[in-house]
């Protein structure tokens, strides 16, 4: 019996699953707490808890990671040089070091310029010891990518530091985009290939000897090998891997998927099984790439969002927490001070009473930021385990309020985290969820009551409905903007069409009821609580299948191997003849069956070459032609062009 092991490390969890080959049965599933300072541990963990010991029969390890979205949205990676050829950027790129030389092409692929090699070398000289790796992006090189494989040559030899070229990860217009996203790929080689051979290492310490694959930011898989070239194409592959484990395990192959999990709740669409992919391309830490990515919708409300008191208001989230009730497992004492914060703390303070603070990383100089005094002091009390704000206040003779200011600087930079009062809790409250401590998490329902002014009963029904049309409001919102549309539900709140439709309790002279058509498939393992009241509201079909907690890991082991190739096809400007414009060369023919003819043998072969090489031994491919004409004034047609997609998919390799 072959097995497909599957991990899946989220901003809270990392889940693993072990699974059947063939009949993707899941014979194993566990959690582990992700360790974000290095998210190996947090993956040895979860392999311990799915006490399995028969390694050996392990054939494929999938992995889906944060790991190069947390890179790029901490700023992490190495210095990277950027050549721009043939344009200027048209905004801040994500390098300190970049150079624009003469060169680049038009749209339909013949030069502007002879490519300024004499300039190039005057770039690298610069570049030389102060860079680890170099981006090249020209100008319209997706039309014809001969200036960039030149500079690459020029580079080679000049430096010895990884090039990647930006026609290599995209066929998409767009200089400046194409460009951020040569610079992030350059800039994450180093993170991902340390993550790698960690991994790689620690599968090899437990007898895991499996070919390794991650997950694509389209839900498809790659090679470690490739993911050591293109590591921007792993970016948000947690929500492309939720995709594709709601579609399989739900059986619903035109769906909308909501994946709630501890930090985040991400909405998708699939579409006869395979996710909607956002024509953009991925928008990661503000940066704009051309990367494939599934189109997802993401919410700041999980199992983990903070729960606060401002203004007399009850807000959740965006910000994560860790739940009152976990912390109190592991530190029983942080009872006693919520206690007696209970007896001290006054009615209408800034700041919320239930909080408690956890050293997470110790460091006297952050970054080049020093600590300061008052800095260290806070973490002098909390150096060996967390505390509540009051406790911190009383031994450092100060305001709590005070504290809390001290503890959001820190916060901010990573060294401290907050315990307080999340969904989690009233989960444990209601007794729905009951896995770690209940009375900590009553104490902190007690706390906020207080803050609001209501008794706690009243503090847990309203957390519970706000919760619910968070989640209401994140499935409208999202179907409203994958369908084009601009309107925003938090903002027209005052509407009476919308506010009939959500509040489902008004008891008024006219009611609004919503129905959304597609059936929607919940995952995620909070779904269960929240979800069933959130398909009432909104009369919609429901389905939370067996396994949904562990449902990204799964989709990960269930993943296939995908590779696409588009090719355009123009008339030659000012001539004769047609000319392809596939991703790795430029050639003209005399017409265009010959053209289409050329460009769809070696877009078969490219595709077929790189599944065989990832393992796939009988690949599918679907070839797609698209003939594009534009009308004239007199009536008549001229062609424009043809656009080729070239779509190959395979089982991974199993060892």
């Amino acid at each position: 019996m072959r097995m497909v092991l599957g991990i899946d490390t989220g901003g809270t969890y990392t889940d693993g699953v072990i699974i059947e080959s063939g009949s993707e049965k899941i014979f194993r599933k566990a959690k582990a707490r992700t360790t974000r300072d290095d998210l190996t541990i947090g993956i040895k963990e979860c392999i311990d808890n799915l006490q399995f010991e028969q390694f050996d029969q392990i054939s494929l390890v999938a992995l889906s990671t944060t790991l190069a979205t947390n890179a790029i949205v901490e700023g992490q990676g190495c210095e990277v040089g950027v050549i721009m050829i043939g344009g200027e950027p048209l905004d801040k790129l994500p390098v300190a070091h970049y150079a624009v030389i003469g060169g680049g092409h038009d749209p339909g692929g013949l030069p502007y310029k002879p490519l300024d090699e004499e300039r190039l070398l005057q770039a690298l000289a610069g570049f030389a010891g102060k860079v680890a790796a170099i981006a090249i992006s020209g100008f319209c090189s997706v039309r014809n990518p001969e200036h960039e494989l030149r500079a690459k040559e020029i580079v080679k030899m000049q430096l010895k530091v990884p090039v990647i070229c930006a026609h290599e990860l995209t066929t998409t217009l767009g200089f400046y985009q194409r460009t951020v996203t040569a610079a992030l790929n350059a800039r994450l080689l180093p993170v991902i290939t340390e993550w790698l051979d960690v991994i790689e290492q620690a599968l090899t310490s437990r007898g895991i000897k499996a070919p390794l694959m991650i997950v694509r930011s389209d839900g498809s898989l790659m090679t470690a090998a490739a993911a050591r070239e293109k590591p921007v194409e792993t970016i948000l592959t947690g929500p492309a891997a939720s995709t594709v484990g709601a579609c399989t395990l739900s059986g619903q192959s035109d769906a909308v998927i909501l994946d709630m999990g501890g930090t985040t709740t991400d909405i998708a669409l699939i579409t006869n099984g395979s996710p909607k992919l956002n024509p953009e391309g991925a928008v990661v830490g503000g940066w704009h790439t051309r990367v494939k990515a599934a189109e997802i919708y993401t919410y700041g409300l999980g199992g983990d969002s903070y729960i606060q008191v401002k203004s007399k208001k009850l807000v959740i989230g965006p910000e994560r927490v860790l739940p009152l009730c976990y912390a109190a497992c592991r530190y029983p004492h942080l009872i006693e001070e919520l206690s007696s914060a209970k007896l001290t703390a006054e009615m209408f303070a800034p700041y919320q009473k239930t909080d408690c603070l956890m050293l997470v990383k110790n460091s006297n100089d952050q970054a080049g930021w020093p600590l300061s005094p008052e800095e260290q002091e806070l973490i002098s009390v909390i150096q060996d385990q967390p505390h509540s704000i009051y406790y911190i206040a009383r031994r450092l003779e100060s305001a709590p309020s005070y504290v809390n200011r001290t503890a959001t600087s820190l916060i901010k930079r990573s060294l401290v985290t907050r315990i307080a009062l999340t969904p989690t809790d009233i989960l444990h409250v209601l007794q729905a969820y009951t896995l770690w401590s209940c009375t900590a998490a009553e104490l902190g329902v007690s706390l906020l009551a207080d803050q609001l002014s209501v008794h706690p009963e009243e503090f847990v029904a309203r957390a519970v409905d706000q919760i619910t049309d968070d989640l209401a409001v994140a499935i409208l919102q999202s179907l409203i903007k994958m369908q084009g549309h601009s309107f925003n539900i938090k903002e027209n709140r005052h509407n009476i069409f919308v506010q009939r439709a959500l509040d489902t309790r008004a008891n008024d002279y006219f009611t609004c009821n919503i129905r959304i058509s597609a059936p929607v498939v919940a995952i995620g393992a909070p779904v269960q609580a929240w979800l069933p009241q959130v398909g009432a509201r909104l009369n919609m079909e429901l389905h939370i299948p067996e396994h949904a907690e562990v449902a990204n890991a799964f989709g990960a082991a269930a993943a296939k191997l995908l590779e696409r190739v588009e090719v355009v096809i123009k008339p030659v400007p000012y001539g004769n003849g047609f000319s392809v414009h596939l991703p790795w060369e430029y050639k003209t023919f005399a017409t265009l069956e010959t053209a289409v003819a050329y460009a769809t043998h070696s877009a078969r072969e490219r595709v077929c070459s790189h599944l065989l090489a990832a393992g796939s031994d009988n690949p599918e491919i679907r070839i797609e032609r698209k003939d594009i004409v534009a009308a004239c004034n007199q009536g008549d047609e001229f062609f424009v062009e043809t656009i080729l997609r070239v779509i190959g998919a395979g089982e991974p390799k199993l060892a």
